[in-house]
């Protein structure tokens, strides 16, 4: 590197570890981290979740700063799932029937780079079983799909308020379940 290049963090590799051994991380853009976030919360086999920005090249960045869309972060929900419960490809599941993976740039009524679609992983293995999940979804769409699948960079997790978001029931102060298997719809309000 010459010495006048300044070495983005931003841009590295996540290097950071599930907090158990035999556990694995996941990360998922899919629109507003909120409702992401929950649906995996009730997904047994999913440890911990956290939401934040990802894939961006500004490092330490905040909400304010992300919404701008100067940054090229996206709303992530980073999930530490034990495999031997629940398979990698469980979690690919739950995040093609979470959003419409065809609109780019774009969930419902939120657009801005921060809510694209997109399968960041940790292992080749990761990268692979994306890979084919989108092709297999990709049958049964008539649009094309956008998502990209790229390796998980640096994650920066959201401020405090937005973890858990709607199972704490901010704003509206209406909580809803994180329990496990629960399937009552996902009301999320921004």
């Amino acid at each position: 590197m010459a010495s006048d290049e300044i070495k983005n963090p931003a841009l590295d590799p996540d290097t950071d570890s599930p907090g158990k051994p035999g556990h694995e991380l996941a990360e998922f853009g899919a629109g507003c981290f909120w409702g992401v976030e929950l649906a995996f919360q009730r997904l047994e086999g999913v440890v911990k979740t956290e939401v934040g920005y990802s894939q961006g090249h500004v490092h330490n960045p905040n909400y304010r700063l992300v919404c701008t869309g100067t940054t090229n972060h996206t709303e992530v929900v980073r999930v530490e799932f034990d495999p031997s419960v629940c398979p990698y490809t469980n979690l690919l599941s739950l995040f093609w029937s979470r959003h419409d993976p065809t609109t780019l740039n774009r969930q419902g009524g939120d657009a801005g780079t921060q809510y694209r679609s997109g399968i960041y992983y940790y292992s080749e293995e990761q990268a692979r079983l994306a890979k084919e999940s989108l092709d297999e979804k990709q049958k049964s769409l008539k649009n094309k799909i956008v998502t990209e699948i790229l390796p998980a960079k640096t994650f920066y997790r959201a401020e405090e308020y937005h973890q858990q978001y709607l199972e704490k029931g901010e704003l509206s102060g209406s909580k809803q379940s994180a329990r496990k298997g629960c399937n009552d719809p996902i009301r999320c309000y921004g």
